[in-house]
Parts: C-alpha cells; structure tokens; sequence
C-alpha cells in the first residue's frame, strides 16, 4: 500500500508519511499499546509515529482538536468531551465533534468484600460505596453501574478517597464494602486474599431494562463476560461491563478514506502487534469494531468493518442513536452560548446544565 494510500493528508509517496497520536503517559498501557501499533506501522508501511503522552485528560485530547493530533489513544474523556461534561463544560470547550475508529473492550465491575454479602443492587443498597475525588471516569462509570438496578448515589453510603490507590484498598480496610475497577489491580488481589474475600455484583445480559438504564446515564457501556482478574477464572466468570480503553479518536473531520486506510492498517498489522501484551489480543476488530463506544463511529471505520461483515444492524442502530444524542447536544451548546456567553462561569454552568438536560429529555 502506497504512502499516500494509507495516510493521504502526509503529502505525496515521495516522502515516508507520518502520524502524530496522543496517548496516556509514559508507562500506561494506552501508551504501551500505541508503542506497539506505531513500531507495526513503521515496518509494514514505512509510516514514522510521534507518540504526544500526557497525563491529564485535557493534555490528550487538546492535539487532536487544534489539528496537532491525528488520532487520540483516549480513555473516557472521549465521552465527556462529546457530551460537554466535566472539564468539557468550560466554554471554551462545548460538545466535540469526534468519532471513533476503534476500541479495545477493558472490564469494568464492582468488587464488594463477600463479607458484606451483596449478592443484588438491592444489598447494596445504605451499604459503604468507595469513590475517588477527582475522577470522573470511575465515578460516572460507577454511577452507570448502580443505575442498572435501579439506585442512585443517594440510596448508598458514599465514601470519598483522595486518591485510586486509597479508594481501591479501603474494602480490605474495612473502611468500605464496594467500589467499582478494573478487574486487575493489586488491590483486587489483595482484597481477595484477604479476611473479608471478593465477591463481583454482575449485571446479567438479559436484563434490558438494567441496561436501558445504565446507557442512560453511560452509553459508551456493553456487556462483556470477564474470567481475567480478582477472584475470577474461567470456571468462575462473571458478567459485567465493557468500555473502551484505550480508544481511537479522531475529529469528526478527518475525510472517509483516512479513517478507512487507518482501520485497514490496524487490520492488516494486527499479527505484528497482538502479542506485545496480554490484552493486545482484543484490537481484533470483531471486539474493537463494535459499538457501543464514547462517540459515533467515523464512516470511514464503518465502511472497513462493512466490508469485513463485522457491522451489522444492530451497530448501525446505535451508531444513529449516537449520532443524534451528539447533534441535539451541540445545538444545545450553540443555544447556550448563545444566551449566556456574557454570564459568569457559575451562571453559565447552570444555564447549560438546564439546556443539556432539555436535550437529552427531547431524544426520549
């Protein structure tokens, strides 16, 4: 494949074509696992990567939206920035209009000590839940999580930490009895080992309405059936959900036959990187290539995974549905921006808060 077949904005085939792509910092697995695509991109197509790592949000995503950027390696500021929440909600900031062109599925559940004996939602209910300020990725998840059985934050304790590293080890303290991770961290282990014991609260498949309710609050979240991690195995699975990280992000604007060639280049190079680390295996594009995801899915994507017969019916159902919640929340901002670009920070929050709410109830 020529260089400018794969990456047509790099100039002509005279020259290597390169890419820039943000990622977590240095030592995350976003960045581990964009080492390893870049290098596989390098000795298959001659392209030359620069990996841009950051380790806020914001240092992420910036590149990609001032055209610095290529493709972002994102973890759930992806969704805030697309649904203008969290630090995204600053006026200089709004809905971002980003799609995405794949998505490693990572596990995401919540541990409970089994001592605690939460075997349902309503267990949970009035018992200590351990959050971490600070960090809205896990606590929106979180918050996704409980709404599948129908409660709130208000129906349980709340524990605030100040740190991951705190929230995570205050089951085993006793100092709280659930949280919500990843099933891999040490402190999962050690919660396992420990007195107390580990017990994972799962959201079966097969309950719609549970998940309605979840993708209400977090659409970005599927069903994933996890035998990696704490306590688990393939002889003791358990269901619970699936996000994305890291996952593929570009703008809107990047044209039909970039993103197509990129997905392609994944495809082709994927025997190069697969094995770089235990979870590489799941860049496979029958598990990156489906939604749900934190944006809509790039056409250009789309139009690959069509012709591989990985899109079906169902994606392009909830690609629309995705689109549109986007669409009806940029109006929104434009509204808002309108009205209130004179008001001040704490007036504005509150007048976009009332309009974002507005639009989210027209799509029901």
């Amino acid at each position: 494949m020529s260089a400018d077949g794969i990456w047509c904005w790099c100039g002509g085939a005279e020259s290597a074509p390169s890419m820039t792509w943000s990622s977590y910092d240095v030592g995350s697995a976003g960045y581990a696992e964009a080492s390893a695509m870049a290098d596989a991109f390098g000795k298959k197509y001659g392209t030359k990567v620069r990996i841009q790592p950051s380790g806020s949000s914001i240092g992420r995503l910036q590149p990609v939206v001032q055209k610095r950027a290529d493709v972002g390696f994102l973890a759930t500021e992806a969704f805030f920035a697309t649904e203008g929440t969290e630090d995204f909600a600053a006026k200089r900031w709004g809905p971002q209009d980003l799609r995405v062109l794949a998505g490693r599925p990572s596990s995401f559940g919540m541990p409970t000590a089994k001592d605690a004996n939460i075997k349902t939602f309503e267990d949970l209910r009035g018992k200590r839940l351990a959050l971490v300020a600070g960090n809205p990725s896990l606590n929106v998840k979180c918050e996704g999580y409980i709404s599948f059985g129908g409660l709130t934050f208000d129906d349980v304790e709340i524990v605030m930490f100040p740190t991951y590293a705190a929230g995570m080890s205050s089951i085993a303290a006793g100092q709280s009895d659930a949280t919500c991770t990843t099933t891999t961290p040490s402190q999962m282990y050690e919660l396992a080992e420990s007195p107390r014991g580990i017990h994972w609260l799962g959201v079966p498949t097969d309950d719609k309405k549970g998940w309605d309710r979840m993708q209400a609050v977090a659409p970005y979240l599927g069903p994933i059936v996890e035998t990696v991690g704490a306590g688990l195995s393939k002889d003791n699975p358990v269901e619970i959900v699936s996000y994305r990280y890291p996952v593929l992000i570009a703008r809107a604007d990047m044209t039909d036959e970039q993103a197509y060639n990129f997905v392609k280049a994944m495809d082709e190079t994927f025997d190069m990187y697969k094995d770089a680390t235990a979870v590489m295996p799941r860049w496979n594009l029958e598990q990156s290539g489906k939604p749900p995801a934190d944006a809509p899915y790039h056409p250009g994507a789309i139009k690959y995974l069509k012709e591989k017969g990985i899109w079906d019916d169902q994606a392009e159902k909830w690609n629309d549905a995705r689109l549109k919640r986007l669409k009806a929340l940029q109006a929104a901002w434009e509204t808002t921006m309108n009205e209130g670009k004179d008001l001040p920070d704490e007036k504005f929050a509150e007048l976009w808060q009332k309009n974002r709410s507005a639009a989210l109830a027209s799509l029901n």
